[in-house]
Formats: C-alpha cells, structure tokens, sequence
C-alpha cells in the first residue's frame, strides 16, 4: 500500500499489551476517527502472543523487568524512539510513561494527551515506601502543570488534579462496550447454589482475604476468583488452610470473552476495596461496569464512587463492613433477598444502557477532535 498523509498517534503503557481493555478500547476508538494508531508497550518472558487488532502494537524487550531500574530503561528506550518516530502526537497512559513522552512532545513539538489511569501517587504499593512515592510526586509535580490535555477516571480524581497543578481534567470512565449475554434459564435462576464472581487484579486492599473468610459462614455459595496477582500464592494457603477448595475457586486470568462468560452466570458481583489511601478511596473500576453490562446485581464498599453509582442506578448493596462474619451477611442478603434482587434485575438494563463505551467514547472523540484539529499530517504506511 502506498503512503497517505494522516494524523498518526503513538500511544504507551507500561504492560504487555495483553489484557489493557481501557486501552484497547481508546486505541480502537481513535482508529475508528481515522488515527493510524501505534501502541507501544514491553515484552514479559511469559507475556502471550497479541491478538490480531486493527491498530498496530510494539513491545520493548527489556533487560529489567521491575523497580526503578526497569522505569529508567523504559523510559530512555521510549524516549528514543519517539523521537526518531514519525508522529502527530502522543497518547501517555500513567505517570510511569509520561517523563518520556512529556520529553518528546517537547522536542518534537506535537501535542501530549495524558490519561491517568487512577491517583498514581497514592496507591497503596506506595504508601509505605515514602521515598519512592516522594520520587513520583516530584515527577508528577515537573511534569503535570504543563500538560494541557488530560483525562482520567472518575470526578473525584479530576477534582483532586484540577486542585493541585490548575489541569482541567475530562473523565473517561472504564466502561465496557455494549454486550449481548443469553438469557439466564429458569433453571438457572433458581439454583440452589449461588455464585460470587470477583474479577480484576488479585492484589493488596481488594477485600479478597475478607471475601474467602466470609465464604466459612455461607451456605450454597461459590466464590469465583477470576484474574491473577501479587497476593494470590497467600489466598490459595488461605482456601487449603481453611478447607475451602469446595467454595472458592481461582480461575487464573481468563481471555476477556471467556471471563465476559463466566461473569454473565454469576448471581453477584464484587468491588470491595479496602479504604487504603485516596486511589481507592476514589477507585471507580472497570469490573463494577462489567458486572453492570453483564446485568448481575453489584456488591461494593461505602467508598464514594462505588457507592456513587450504586445508589444513582439502584442495581446492588453497599456493605459497610469487611469483617469476614458481616461480609457473610451481606452475601446472603444480596444473594437471598427475593425482593431487592427483583428491583436491581429490573434497573440493570437501563444501568447497562447508560454506562458503556459506546455512549463514554464520546467525551475522547471531542477531546481529540479539538486536539488534532490543527495538528500536522505525516506520511504514514
């Protein structure tokens, strides 16, 4: 194929491009604009081969695969090489890819989107490590006040960065495209045995500990771990320890159609973050609005943004209680009570209606139109 001027856009992350679905989604959303997109991310030794997408991808093979050594030489090879790249502008998702594309947008003169895919700087890995979380706020401090096109997502977060370094930040939230699930059957619906689908990461202040314990005072219930993480070797000692096999079962990290299924049989779906600093104190995440387009009633903690839109749509229960007896109890009432589930059944689908890509791209085609409007063409394969 020939060459045609386009406004092309490099886009980075840290990860291996693998299960990124917020930026799978903004890259197909761009494509769809006209963008000739290029994602650039790293290479892990047991990373899978990348499906085939419409947008073009590149991994970094790396020689550190974490800390500040892995950062550093991220960032040095990122900046080099969108340097030497032929772009329109760039697309920085975190704090821990933007020192290289906030370089590059500099020297080559072409427009910089930040999207801040939570409050970096107060996640809990980094509470009690205070010089590396002084390091990121120095870094975020140089960087952010200049950066004039920003999205993140949820209010709470905008509001905190808006406050902070005088940035008007959009909200894009982590919202799924708009899925079709079969009808649950009538079998299904009244089977004896429920199930409780967690899905996402399997790390620190998720409520996952408190979950499987809470799993010893439930009847007829099964507790579905679907993801993988830093802390899942200690919850499966947890699952052995306790006897639990026959209750709580790790699927491991699923294909994202495989874990859309799983989670279309579930009875409830949980969000029990633990209140560990302001990133999750404000964590609005995506699996909340998987649960919601898959229509199963949602289970959150009394954080905010969660419980934001719980209320707002009434399609589950806030729990104001982890410990493990409680949090039994408020399974079984969303598991058990014939009439709240009745309501939240009836109001998923007007949730799942509002709260999907389709209707969120919106907000990231505007922001991108105005960016790009003047923006230069390159000649682009």
């Amino acid at each position: 194929m020939g060459k045609t001027n386009q406004k092309r856009i490099i886009i980075s992350v840290t990860n291996d491009l693998v299960a990124d679905n917020r930026v799978h989604k903004v890259c197909t959303t761009l494509e769809k604009m006209g963008f000739p997109i290029l994602l650039v991310g790293r290479e892990l030794p047991k990373s899978p081969p990348i499906n085939q997408r419409n947008y073009a991808t590149k991994r970094f093979r790396l020689i550190f695969k974490k800390g500040p050594l892995f950062y550093a030489e991220y960032n040095f090879r990122l900046i080099l090489f969108l340097i030497f790249s032929k772009t329109s502008g760039l697309l920085a998702n975190d704090l821990d890819t933007l020192t290289a594309n906030f370089i590059a947008s500099r020297v080559k003169n072409v427009p910089l989107v930040y999207d801040s895919h939570e409050y970096f700087t107060e996640v809990p890995e980094l509470i009690h490590r205070p010089l590396v979380k002084k390091t990121w706020e120095i870094l975020e401090r140089r960087m952010l006040p200049h950066i004039k096109h920003a999205y993140t997502v949820c209010e709470s977060i905008a509001k905190i960065y808006h406050q902070k370094y005088g940035v008007p930040f959009q909200v894009v939230r982590n919202v799924p495209s708009k899925k079709t699930f079969p009808k649950k059957t009538t079998g299904q619906k009244n089977q004896s045995e429920k199930r409780i689908i967690y899905q996402g990461a399997v790390n620190i202040g998720r409520g996952l500990e408190q979950a499987i314990h809470a799993m010893k005072y439930t009847e007829n219930v099964k507790l579905f771990i679907a993801g993988d993480g830093d802390i899942k070797p200690q919850l499966e000692h947890i699952v052995a320890t306790e006897n639990l096999q026959h209750k709580v079962i790790f699927t491991g990290r699923l294909p994202l159609e495989e874990l859309a299924q799983l989670t279309a049989t579930a009875d409830l779906g949980i969000s029990i973050e633990e209140d560990l600093g302001l990133n999750y104190r404000y964590a609005l995440p995506n699996k909340l609005f998987d649960y919601i387009q898959a229509k199963v009633p949602v289970l959150v903690t009394n954080l905010p943004e969660m419980a934001a839109i719980v209320t707002k749509y009434q399609i589950g229960e806030i729990c104001t209680s982890l410990e493990p007896q409680e949090l039994a109890a408020s399974f079984r009432e969303a598991l058990f009570n014939t009439e709240k589930r009745k309501l939240w059944e009836s109001k998923l689908p007007f949730a799942a209606g509002e709260l999907n890509w389709e209707v969120e791209e919106n907000v990231l085609v505007e922001l991108f139109e105005n960016v790009y409007s003047h923006a230069p063409k390159i000649p682009v394969e």
